[in-house]
């Protein structure tokens, strides 16, 4: 009995049950959807003006129903089997009044406010469901007026209060439907005739998440959204069937006023305006859906203040939209980051920039930054993601020497408070959804002055914007730059603490200078190097000068290219023992049986160090899983495709086998074997007593995983930690990893792999009375690109100290020909350290191409004339 004295509605009904075996969890919930479609017809109708159901609103048979009589009227038109309309939408809002309709179609739920006596009073709060914006759509069709639609859709998208609670996926759990339904035993909720699995599935799959990868879309997920998104979807495609001009307009402005208003709010208020930050969320999930937002309309008028008012939501807000994007919008973040793209270039291209107002400065342009920052994260939490657990080094070495030495940690080691907050980075991605070059812009890479972007970036003043706190935009060549900036400042630092020391009569040499033996080149590097690191590492934050002893060769950077190019030919040789070439890949790789010291792999490791620090290029080809292993990350079994990918092919092979018999087909145990640098085969046992366990279809993922820990991790652990310690006494505090992806790491330490001359003439600049119409200019790019790649990349080396290709391509190598004096037999002359090739004015074609062979196939060394 209830307080008035009356039945409660569902005790007549639970009374009738017998002891019935329960129905299944499936069959419960399909149930409860098709008494909440009764309810709602019963309370809203189903929209056709025309309809003849007595048991629906819309026939006007149906009036003055509370919420409880709906409730109990429900289930007893389920129990009969009564009719349903077609048109009943299979999601609703549950509300607590019946209002009895609003001026136009929108739904309305009761909002709380303050009339001018104090008293707290309800209005009502328009929202749309799908059914009902349809429903709008066919009536306009019919009246040949959309008069109705564009005053709705401006009451709806105008206010954040309004669609907030629109396309909402399902009652709230306090109506009285609800309660109802929580009460009743599941012998009630059992049809006469039992559901088939049929239409057990159909009812279900009303309400599914087409982009949802949790195998069970009613179970809440503290990731989810209270939006209907694939409600939202069928809504937009209807909407957008209909002419642009029906109502663009009024969406348009709706979407202005709507943006301005949540901004100003986030600004002043906070989020502390809203009911909850979900609320809000609802409302952003809702507009980013709509299919046109990269139309020059939006992206000039809506779009960019979207983004302004996204950009103001806290961080935790933004961290649950990238998850929910991640879960429920994949096929969505394609064409979202591409009006992103579109209206960053558009506001680039458009706008007119100064030192005083850079693109740093421009809202425009930093807002839908920050929301492609949102895309981006969502893209990877969206694809293929490394094990956390298992690919993070625990045994982090830089960790231990920043402790013992109380140095502050560098930029590199400050997390994203956006990727600390969902707890990835971008070295967890093995295949994003999105490829990371997608995000690339390369109209503001071009515009982004980065000297003041590295500025920026060093400011403590949270209000200066800086592109490098979001590298992902920018190209790795402008990206490039930023890290020139920061290895340049340090080097001038160390020069000026010099110099003061110098006053204060502790004289300190300004350089990393290093003296230099040819025939003794490796035993002369090491030892200086080796004696720097031990006395004083920040010494290794100087500028490098190189000095070829009995040579000429003033440093000012093309000495020091050399150095580096001699160093690694010798020291990456296989013959001396320390690293080796894997024959299918022609890539170099550790010794895990060298018998060289710690100290060795650490120089080797300071090398590679100075050369990224000195802008210096080298001719080293690592696997990837080595510039993964620099930053942080283990070695894991994704990482042998690169590395070995025969081996890769044939795990593979072994992972897709289904059969029962792995054991008797691949005959294959937890013994591994593998060659050491003379040949010989050396067995490991990947678990004790290895050799007598057998892979099964249960053990193989362990097996797969454990084998490629091996190779790429254990078997040289004591190597790449020594060389790793040694990469980063020189990197540690520089925004390396802030900045490049391991694949744009590998562009940075070995040049880009595009090979163009073409680049590299129209980049060319001509001095002393040479122009680009000089005949002799002509006959040298004629000579230039009639050469093997081979000697073209001598040619490379002579005229420029480096035969590799900086990052973006020759284009960024700003080569100069200067005339060196009339006709002569003198051969060419070429200043590396400034990319200068003084070329005679040869009388022929025959003669340029003679004396320029010789030059290039005999210029080791300095002083030759």
């Amino acid at each position: 009995m209830n307080g008035k004295g009356q039945k409660d509605p569902g005790e007549d009904l639970t009374s009738r049950v017998g002891a019935e075996s329960p129905c299944s969890d499936m069959k419960r919930a399909a149930v409860k959807k098709l008494i909440e479609r009764y309810f709602y017809q019963l309370t809203d109708g189903c929209g056709n003006p025309w309809c003849d159901n007595q048991n629906c609103a819309s026939s006007g048979k149906v009036t003055n129903l509370t919420p409880d009589q709906a409730a109990a009227q429900a289930i007893q038109l389920f129990s009969q089997e009564a009719r349903l309309c077609d048109g009943t939408q299979p999601s609703k809002v549950a509300r607590t009044t019946l209002e009895p309709g609003p001026v136009s179609l929108a739904k309305s739920l009761p909002s709380k406010s303050v009339n001018a006596t104090g008293a707290i009073e309800e209005k009502p709060v328009p929202y749309l469901t799908e059914a009902k914006l349809l429903d709008i759509i066919e009536r306009c069709k019919s009246e040949g007026s959309y008069s109705l639609l564009i005053r709705t859709l401006g009451e709806v998208f105008s206010t954040a209060d309004n669609l907030s609670c629109s396309f909402q996926k399902s009652e709230k759990t306090d109506s009285p439907l609800a309660a109802l339904l929580d009460r009743a035993p599941d012998s009630l909720l059992r049809p006469p005739g039992d559901l088939s699995k049929e239409a057990v599935r159909s009812l279900q799959g009303e309400d599914k998440e087409e982009d949802s990868s949790d195998p069970s879309p009613t179970v809440p997920h503290p990731d989810d959204s209270s939006v209907d998104l694939p409600a939202v979807r069928r809504a937009f495609a209807a909407l957008w069937s209909l002419p642009g001009e029906a109502f663009e307009s009024a969406l348009i402005h709706a979407l202005v006023s709507l943006a301005d208003s949540i901004e100003l709010d986030l600004r002043v208020f906070s989020a502390a305006r809203y009911d909850s930050i979900d609320s809000l969320l609802n409302v952003f999930l809702i507009v980013f859906e709509i299919p046109a937002l990269g139309n020059s309309e939006y992206l000039e008028l809506a779009l960019h203040m979207l983004c302004k008012a996204v950009a103001c939501l806290p961080i935790a807000a933004q961290a649950k939209m990238a998850r929910i994007w991640a879960r429920h919008c994949k096929s969505r973040l394609p064409s979202l980051l591409q009006a992103l793209q579109e209206l960053i270039t558009v506001k680039v291209i458009s706008g007119s920039f100064t030192r005083d107002y850079c693109v740093q400065d421009a809202e425009t342009i930093t807002a839908p930054t920050k929301v492609m920052k949102i895309v981006y994260y969502a893209s990877i939490l969206a694809g293929e993601l490394d094990s956390l657990e298992s690919s993070r080094d625990e045994d982090d070495d830089m960790a231990n020497l920043d402790k013992s030495s109380h140095r502050n940690t560098s930029s590199q080691n400050l997390q994203d408070p956006l990727a600390e907050l969902l707890g990835i980075c971008m070295l967890d991605a093995r295949k994003p959804e999105i490829s990371f070059n997608d995000f690339y812009n390369e109209p503001l890479s071009d515009i982004v002055e980065m000297d003041k972007d590295f500025a920026y970036y060093k400011s403590e003043d949270p209000k200066k914007f800086s592109f490098m706190n979001y590298a992902f935009i920018l190209t790795p060549a402008t990206k490039t730059l930023g890290l020139y900036y920061d290895n340049r400042i340090r080097m001038y630092n160390e020069r000026r603490m010099s110099f003061l020391q110098t006053v204060v009569g502790q004289p300190t040499n300004p350089f990393l200078r290093l003296k230099i033996r040819r025939d003794h080149l490796i035993d002369d590097a090491l030892v200086e190097l080796e004696m720097v690191a031990m006395e004083n590492p920040t010494d290794l934050k100087k500028q490098l000068v190189v000095e070829f002893e009995g040579e000429q060769g003033v440093d000012e950077g093309g000495v020091s290219k050399e150095f580096f190019q001699l160093v690694v030919e010798e020291i990456f040789n296989p013959d001396y023992g320390m690293f080796t070439t894997q024959e299918e890949t022609q890539t170099t790789w550790f010794n895990p049986t060298s018998f060289e010291s710690d100290a060795q792999f650490t120089l080797i490791g300071v090398v590679l160090g100075l050369a990224i620090y000195n802008n210096v290029i080298l001719d080293v080809r690592f696997p990837m899983v080595v510039y993964r292993k620099l930053l942080g990350r283990k070695g894991g079994f994704a990482d042998l495709e690169d590395w070995s990918p025969t081996l890769y092919r044939s795990m593979m092979e072994m992972m897709n086998y289904i059969g029962d018999d792995m054991p008797d087909t691949f005959m294959q145990t937890f013994r591994v074997g593998y060659k050491d640098v003379f040949g010989s085969v050396l067995f490991h046992e990947l678990r004790e007593n290895g050799d007598e366990m057998y892979v099964t279809q249960e053990n193989k993922m362990e097996f797969a995983d454990l084998y490629a820990d091996f190779l790429l991790n254990r078997s040289v652990e004591r190597q790449f930690r020594a060389f790793r310690r040694g990469f980063q006494m020189v990197t540690d505090e520089s925004p390396l990893a802030l900045l490049f992806r391991p694949e744009e790491i590998e562009q940075l330490v070995c040049g880009s792999k595009v090979f163009d001359f073409a680049e590299l003439e129209a980049a060319t600049e001509y001095e002393g009375g040479y122009t680009v119409d000089s005949e002799t200019v002509r006959n040298f790019w004629q000579v230039a690109h009639s050469l093997s790649p081979e000697s073209q990349r001598k040619l490379l080396q002579f005229t420029t100290g480096s035969d590799r290709v900086p990052v973006g391509g020759l284009s960024r190598l700003k080569m100069v020909i200067a005339r060196h004096g009339s006709d002569s037999d003198r051969l060419p002359i070429a200043h590396t350290c400034f990319n200068v090739l003084l070329l005679p004015d040869y009388s022929s074609l025959e003669k340029l191409q003679d004396r320029l062979l010789k030059a290039i196939n005999y210029s080791k060394g300095f002083g030759m004339l």
